[in-house]
Formats: structure tokens, C-alpha cells, sequence
């Protein structure tokens, strides 16, 4: 695979973003190359559990490759203590959701605060989550939840996002175990409606143990949503594919260094087309992983 990583890179944190509603401060890391301009904004949203101190192989790779990467850290954070049987847990996906929407009307204070003012392109910016941090980007992209009669539910889109990347997202509702429907009741998400243009990446030995189904669940927001829409399944992939969100982490089923890269690269090179940045960026990444078998793509326009 090529090699997209190039700059020098530096980060800083915390920056605290001037929201209310919140049991505890909106922080942010942010991540970006040490030199250069007009530079694309990944906001990224972690899983169940992390926080801005997480996912380091996939936002340095990003930030090398150009990109000003911001981090929050979401309540359900380690570092919180809110567990499933916090009566505030049911409600954090909401706060989730509210933090990007937080960061985002606040992006151009986070970038002063980083010393990025002037440098940061804030009309080209993109919105990627992994797991749980899927299910929130996928929100901000159009998609909604299911309530227990079935009926979406509220619009939580955002206007003025250009796409999104959805790393192993959370499938349909109709599947889920008893701890989940117990403790996880959001976990039903309505993509009918998610018509920003995104990328779904999944692994194709993804078993989550919050479905009965097999890791066909983590195609669901591809199958299931509108045009357009890439899907990248990766072979031998598990939930954190390689360890996206640290080496050597306890969460890592499927250690892959090259792994890791391959989700990093594929991200970046996505939303430099998408961002039009680097138009060509994608095609020729495409071209490189399907010759070289490290990954399936689809795509519907």
C-alpha cells in the first residue's frame, strides 16, 4: 500500500469547548501537521469507554497525511466512572451527539486555541466515529433512531458537513441481546435517511456480542442507507481492526500493524476526494488495496 503519511506532526490538549448541559467540561485534543495551510478538519468521535487520549495510530497517520484531527472526550469515557447502571447512561448518546454538534459551532475558537487559526480549512470538514462514535457521526449525517414502536426519531443532522467515515458502526435494531436491549436501547439507528456521502468500514470477522447476528450487522449502515456510499470490508478484520484505537490495548482481538495503516490511509484518502482536496486520492488508493487484496470495496452513486 502507499504510504499517505508525510508531516511532521504536534498535538495539544486539553482545549476546553465553551458548552453547557454537561455533567463534566467538553475537552478536545487536537492533532495537526506542524507546517502547512488551508488543512482539511477531522473531527472524530471514539468508542464506548475511550477518550481523546485514544486512537492514536489512526489520528497521528491522519494529522502526517495533513489533516487537523479534534478529539473530544465523550461522558462515557473511562475516566468518568458513568457506568451502564449510571441512570445518566441512558441518555449519553444524546450528549454525544450534542458534543460534535458543541465542537462544531465552536470549531472556530478550538482552532485559536490550538494556534491553528489561519491554517485550518473549516469549509472542508468531515466527521468520522468508531463503533459507538459511528452511531453519533451517523446522527450528525441524517440518520436517526428507532424508537420501541419503531418510529424514527428526532433530526440530529448537520448542515455544511461535505462526508463521513463510518468505522465498524452499529447495525440495526432487530438483533440485539438482552444486555443490549436493557442497557443500549439506542442502538437502533434508522439509515434510510443518512444521505451525506460516507465511507463504511467493516471487518469481516467483526462478531459483536451486542447482536445475534453474525458481522453482516456492521454492513447495515452501507446496504441500508442512500447514495452515495463506499463500503470497505477488510479480511481477517475484527471490531478494532488491528488495533485502531491503540497498540497493545486490551480491547485488540486482531493485532495488525498493517491493518491499522490500512484503515488510516483509506480514511485519509476518502476525504481528500471527498473534501476535494486531492481528487485522486481515492481512486488510486482503491486501485492499490483491491491489487494488493487487503480489502474489498462497493460502491452505489
Amino acid at each position: 500500500m502507499p504510504v499517505i503519511a508525510q508531516h511532521q506532526t504536534i498535538a495539544i490538549k486539553p482545549i476546553t469547548v465553551p458548552t453547557g448541559g454537561r455533567d463534566f467540561e467538553l475537552q478536545v485534543k487536537v492533532t495537526a501537521p506542524v507546517q502547512g495551510a488551508d488543512l482539511p478538519v477531522i473531527v472524530f468521535s471514539h468508542g464506548n469507554a475511550w477518550s481523546m487520549d485514544g486512537y492514536e495510530p489512526l489520528v497521528d497517520r491522519w494529522a502526517a497525511a495533513g489533516f487537523v484531527v479534534v478529539q473530544p472526550t465523550h461522558l462515557d469515557s473511562r475516566r468518568f466512572g458513568l457506568g451502564f447502571d449510571d441512570p445518566r447512561f441512558a441518555t449519553i448518546w444524546r450528549v454525544r451527539i450534542a458534543d460534535l454538534h458543541g465542537v462544531l459551532d465552536h470549531l472556530g475558537h478550538v482552532m485559536e486555541q490550538a494556534g491553528l487559526t489561519g491554517r485550518a480549512d473549516q469549509s472542508r470538514v468531515a466527521l468520522v466515529g468508531h463503533s459507538w462514535g459511528a452511531q453519533t457521526v451517523g446522527a450528525l449525517l441524517g440518520a436517526r433512531v428507532f424508537d420501541d414502536a419503531g418510529n424514527p426519531g428526532e433530526d440530529f443532522s448537520r448542515d455544511g458537513i461535505k462526508a463521513g467515515v463510518l468505522i465498524a458502526a452499529t447495525g440495526t435494531g432487530d438483533s440485539l441481546t438482552p444486555f443490549a436491549v436493557e442497557h443500549l436501547s439506542f442502538m437502533r439507528p434508522d439509515y434510510s435517511t443518512m444521505s451525506t456521502p460516507a465511507l463504511v468500514i467493516a471487518g469481516e470477522k467483526d462478531q459483536s456480542k451486542m447482536s445475534t447476528r453474525g458481522p453482516d450487522w456492521f454492513l447495515d449502515a452501507y446496504h441500508l442507507s442512500p447514495a452515495p456510499k463506499w463500503l470497505m470490508a477488510v479480511p481477517e478484520g475484527e471490531h478494532t481492526l488491528g488495533g485502531i484505537a491503540g497498540e497493545g490495548v486490551a480491547e485488540t482481538t486482531d493485532p495488525d500493524p498493517a491493518r491499522v495503516a490500512l484503515v488510516a490511509d483509506a480514511v485519509s484518502a476518502y476525504l481528500f476526494d471527498a473534501l476535494g482536496v486531492h481528487t485522486d486520492a481515492w481512486s488510486t488508493f482503491r486501485v492499490a488495496a483491491e491489487t494488493e487484496r487487503r480489502a474489498t470495496l462497493q460502491h452505489k452513486d
